[in-house]
This record gives structure tokens, sequence and C-alpha cells, in this order.
């Protein structure tokens, strides 16, 4: 069997579940006419049901968007399976007519992954949302598509672990393995990939596969080919993951974080490179430049400086964390850094978290009425002071509005573009940074 794979970028670390399945056979390139949807709708209720299947405008168009800029991209039936039977036996379906099948989860995307292209059919995930195996263990579990990160966490809540991958949305968990999210936590944790054990996955003729073997969870394995870290980032053009296999890790004895202003882009950036380089093993260390902090302060009513800022936590023992933050503290102030601000209490960090991620959302109310539009890049470490600096620099020579924000301890940084899509001009302008951004990142790898 062949696919046809639809191509697509990287997608943003906050997105729904395997978003991009365009999955089908290449022999043909249309939807079904009117009078072929009379002879599949009966098919599709037959195995979810009548409440299953809706082919209303209302449910369409919710399942045709996300929280990107793209347009609504309705498909022509949504179906809300409930077992990886359904889901195979409802692939079978659009495999013998040739029909496109495009998977949702939360809808939380930020590149128009759900959008129905070419029409077919959406497989809404929601009602697969059971935590299916958990071993303490042995630090695993599995869940289907229905679970997101929050929702995971809430049901470990009292067994002392947890699962740190930390997209900012409260993103579908395979939705999260599709895309090989990442995170504010990846810096210590890791991204989606390497916290995916085992991947349970429908191919687009409606065959069922587990990519390391059927109810296994090995923590390495050199055995055969590596399928799992094939489907992890795969955006959906393999198949639909309908379960996943996630690494867990004990909670930390503690946790704290601060805030520390910068005088320039440069030494924010500076002293995130000297933190990693020392070695300490910082949890999280996220940029966020003054026209973000700015945009933060307003949205979640906070009265940080607005200078270029890092946001930072620590996470180990008591004693392990006195270490680490003095560590970091020299490294800071030695860069011009201002005092930490601390936040020690749960309730203290998470709103400070909170801010970071509603970076999207704060950005977008700096222009009420317009779109936001986000780059993604990532480069080497030791090049991610210059990039950024030259960003910054190219952002302000333009005129164009593009809060900066990014997961530093990784080389990765967002610009989110606010703009009228109705403005031809600022479109283009728009348009042409992106582009000198991809080339100098280029240049940099």
């Amino acid at each position: 069997m062949t696919f046809a794979l639809r191509p697509t970028r990287r997608l943003y670390a906050h997105l729904s579940t395997s978003n991009f399945v365009q999955c089908r056979t290449i022999k043909k390139e249309h939807t079904l006419k009117n009078g072929g949807w009379e002879r599949v709708i009966p098919a599709f209720r037959s195995v979810c049901g009548e409440d299953g299947v809706s082919l209303g405008e209302a449910v369409r168009e919710q399942h045709g968007r996300d929280e990107s800029v793209h347009r609504c991209r309705p498909p022509d039936v949504v179906v809300w399976p409930r077992s990886v039977e359904e889901v195979s036996a409802l692939a079978k379906i659009c495999h013998h007519h040739h029909l496109h099948i495009i998977p949702f989860g939360t809808g939380t995307g930020l590149e128009g992954g759900v959008g129905a292209l070419k029409g077919g059919v959406c497989f809404s995930l929601r009602n697969m949302d059971r935590v299916l195996d958990l071993h303490q263990e042995d630090f695993d579990v599995s869940v289907e598509p229905g679970v997101t990160r929050k929702g995971l966490n809430s049901y470990l809540r009292d067994t002392g672990l947890w699962f740190p991958v930390d997209p900012g949305a409260d993103a579908s968990l395979c939705g999260m393995a599709a895309t090989s999210a990442s995170g504010t936590n990846a810096v210590r944790y890791g991204t989606m990939r390497e916290n995916v054990l085992n991947l349970e996955v429908v191919l687009a003729d409606g065959s069922i596969i587990h990519t390391a073997g059927r109810g296994r969870r090995p923590r390495k394995t050199s055995a055969g080919y590596n399928l799992t870290n094939l489907f992890v980032g795969s955006e959906g053009t393999l198949g639909v993951i309908t379960k996943t296999t996630l690494r867990l890790y004990g909670v930390p004895e503690a946790m704290v974080s601060a805030v520390c202003t910068f005088p320039s882009v440069q030494a924010a950036v500076d002293s995130t490179v000297q933190v990693l380089q020392t070695g300490v093993p910082i949890a999280r260390i996220e940029f966020l430049d003054d026209v973000m902090i700015d945009a933060c302060n307003s949205f979640n009513s906070l009265s940080y400086p607005v200078a270029p800022t890092l946001f930072l936590e620590f996470h180990g023992t008591e004693k392990s964390l006195e270490e680490q933050v003095t560590v970091t503290e020299e490294i800071t102030q030695a860069n011009g850094g201002s005092d930490f601000s601390w936040a020690r209490d749960a309730e203290t960090r998470g709103r400070l978290w909170k801010a970071r991620h509603d970076a999207w959302y704060a950005a977008l109310a700096l222009r009420p009425g317009c779109k936001a539009y986000s780059t993604d890049v990532c480069v080497p470490l030791s090049r991610l002071p210059q990039i950024i600096v030259e960003t910054k620099e190219d952002l302000m020579l333009n005129g164009l509005t593009g809060p900066i924000a990014g997961h530093v301890g990784d080389g990765n940084f967002h610009c989110i573009m606010v703009m009228d899509p109705n403005d031809q001009d600022e479109v283009i302008r728009v348009h042409e940074f992106t582009e000198r951004l991809a080339s100098s990142v280029s240049l940099m790898l």
C-alpha cells in the first residue's frame, strides 16, 4: 500500500492530536459526490452510532479550524470513534472510498493542521479519553488520544509521579507525540521524542500496528527498526495515533521559580548559554523580550519591569536547589541581571508560568482584531545570542509587531507576528521577514 503524504512544516509545541493525516491511497484526488455520501454515512453510523456522526455546518466548522491565523477549512463529515477498533473500521471505509482522514484532538494548533484542504472525514478523538495502564514502579503510563497533559497530571496527583513535557496549551498527549511537542521543561526532561516508549497507530487502510510491539514498554531497545521515533513528529502523515505509552518522572522534592531582568537581549541570552555551560540542571529557562513582557503584564495584570527577561525554574532537593540558585545568580548578575524575584509557593509559581503560557493571547491583545502568525526556529546554542539580536533589529527596522518568547535552553524561540490580514502591505512585510529569518537560521546550522 502506498500513501500520498501531505507536505507540512514542523507544527508549533502546543497542537491537537495527530493533526495532519491526509492518509489515503494515491489513486484518487477527489472526495465523494453527494450521491456517494449517501452510501458512506450509513456505514459510518453502523460503526459509531447515530450520535457518532455529524454533517452539521457548525460542528464541521468547529473541526475545520484551530488557534492559527489560517481560515476555516471544514471537513465533509465529523465522526467520533470510541475505540481503536472503531478507528480501524472507519479508516477501512475511508480507504475503500478514497476519502481523506483528518484526526482532531483539542484544536489548540497554531498552524492550521486540522484544516480539511480537500474535504474528507474528521476523526474527533475526544471520546477516547481513558488512562489505560499505569505502572508506578516502572514510571510509565499508556493513554488514549482524548487524554490531555493536564488531565494526565491530575490523574497522577496522588502517585508521586508526573509527566513534565509542557507545550503550554492543554493539548492531547497523542497529538503531542504526533508533533514531537517541546515546551518549557524540555531543557531538563526532553521533548516528546525522548518520552514516548510505544505507540498504537491505525494506518490509512485500517491496519493497527504497535511501534515497539503490543504491550511492550522498554526504556531502551536496539532490536529492529525504531518505528516509534518514525511516528513521533510525523505530524499525522503516516497514521492515526490511538494510544501512546509515556515515560513518567518522580515529582521533585522542591521547586522554585524566579524572574530576572536584563539591560539587553544579548545579556539575557548570554546568561542562558553560560548557565547551561556550567552544567546547572535547570528545569526551565524561558526568554521574553521587552515587547512580550509588556504584553504579558497587561494581559495578566502583572508588574514586571519592561525589559528583556528570563523566567527560570529549579527542581531537586532543598540542598541541591541552593547550589543551583547560587551558581545561576552569580552568572546573571555578572551579565547585568537584576536580583531574582522569587516565586516559591505553588500558587505564585502557577501564576508566573501562566503568564508565559498565555504569551500567544497576550501578543494578540496588543492589536485587537488582528491575527497572529508564529515563527518557530532552533539554532545551535552558541548561535542563539546572535540570531535573537539580529531578529529583534529586523523587527524594529521594518516596523513589525513581533514579540519574542522562547525555550532558549534548547536554542529555540518564537516571534509571534501580530498582523492585520487585510493589510496586504503588512502581510508582504511579514512574509519577507520570515524568509529572512529562515535564511539566517539556515546559515547557522
